[in-house]
């Protein structure tokens, strides 16, 4: 399928101030020089705090990691859960068209989104409140038809049920998530036979659905302000805790042996400052962007280190190079991604 960027864009984004030092605090998870491994959760959070995803987005945020902008085009023309254009204020409802949930009605979910937001996926409601989209298969077969809203699924659906939540959303309430038709979680549609303690009180919700219930943010735009969700490991739910394991008796072992002395780490290179310009020869620089791995912000930095050319690029020695990268951002590119090479083979074009 061919994915294509909105023709009508905002005329520039920004990151929330929480959002935006979450985003920083997310880069430092990978090693300098590989910064670029963090564009998919940068995406993921402009998205989340706008709704769908913006080219000024992602230009801004391909500027944060030093890639070149048609690198985070290319991802987020890749993977389908980049929303491309704008969609609902309150709520995008993704209807799994797939075969279990096809079988089961999905058709008949498809024609209630048609008839209560508009004729066409990823087309606003007249209010521009809601969208609607098919979507592959969601992973919750048993439970078909089904659809994701927001962040959370909505199982066991029939039309009637699909239009009352929708009701419910466009009246500012968030049905509780899972399944819709009375079932706990996956069991025989015609009810339990054995493990019923769960079935009265707040325990009649499945650990998924009750987990969203608690958080409550199944539609709601995130603006990095949420309260950091720590994953309980070793917990059926939140509010009840694991007694901890017993301790083991101490045994006896062996010392372990010593380990072999670290070989010395290698001299570093010495640093020798190449030759620059103050300004492009004849007035014109080369593109230094068409060098895989410097983005505009890499190339803004270049040029005010004085290189404006390929070919100063391409005669640089290791020496050179080590001086180079000490000056940068992200230390390490220029080796990782050859740009000498790159560069010598731009010049002799």
């Amino acid at each position: 399928m061919l994915r294509r960027l909105h023709p009508d864009q905002p005329e520039s984004f920004a990151f929330t101030p929480a959002n935006q030092a979450w985003a920083e605090a997310q880069i430092t998870k990978y090693p300098e020089g590989r910064q670029a491994s963090a564009i998919i959760p940068l995406l993921w959070r402009a998205q989340e705090q706008e709704g769908w995803l913006t080219r000024p987005a992602i230009e801004h945020v391909c500027d944060m990691l030093g890639l070149a902008h048609i690198r985070g085009l290319e991802v987020a023309t890749f993977y389908f859960m980049f929303q491309l254009q704008p969609v609902g204020s309150v709520a995008h409802i993704q209807i799994c068209g797939t075969t279990s949930c096809m079988i089961c009605g999905a058709e008949d979910l498809i024609g209630t989104c048609q008839d209560k937001i508009a004729k066409r996926p990823h087309q606003l409601s007249a209010d521009g409140r809601f969208s609607w989209e098919e979507v592959e298969c969601l992973g919750a077969c048993t439970n078909a038809p089904m659809a994701q809203i927001g962040k959370d699924y909505y199982e066991d659906l029939t039309s009637e049920k699909l239009v009352w939540i929708l009701d419910e959303m466009a009246a500012g309430r968030v049905p509780t998530p899972g399944p819709q038709n009375g079932r706990y979680a996956s069991e025989p549609a015609s009810g339990l036979t054995s493990l019923k303690a769960h079935e009265t009180g707040r325990d009649s919700l499945n650990i998924s659905a009750r987990r969203a219930t608690d958080i409550g943010d199944t539609i709601k735009r995130i603006d990095g302000t949420e309260v950091p969700l720590i994953a309980n490991w070793g917990r059926q739910s939140g509010d009840v805790a694991t007694a901890p394991a017993p301790a083991k008796p101490a045994t006896k072992r062996k010392a372990a042996p010593k380990p072999a002395p670290k070989p010395a780490a290698p001299a570093s290179v010495a640093e020798s400052a190449p030759e620059t310009l103050k300004a492009p020869r004849g007035g014109v620089a080369d593109d230094l962007k068409k060098i895989t791995g410097v983005g505009p912000k890499l190339e803004g930095l270049l040029n005010e280190m004085g290189f404006w050319h390929f070919d100063q690029i391409a005669a640089w020695t290791p020496e050179q190079i080590a001086w180079v990268d000490a000056r940068l951002t992200f230390k390490g590119r220029i080796e990782r991604d050859d740009w000498v090479s790159q560069a010598q083979s731009l010049a002799s074009a």
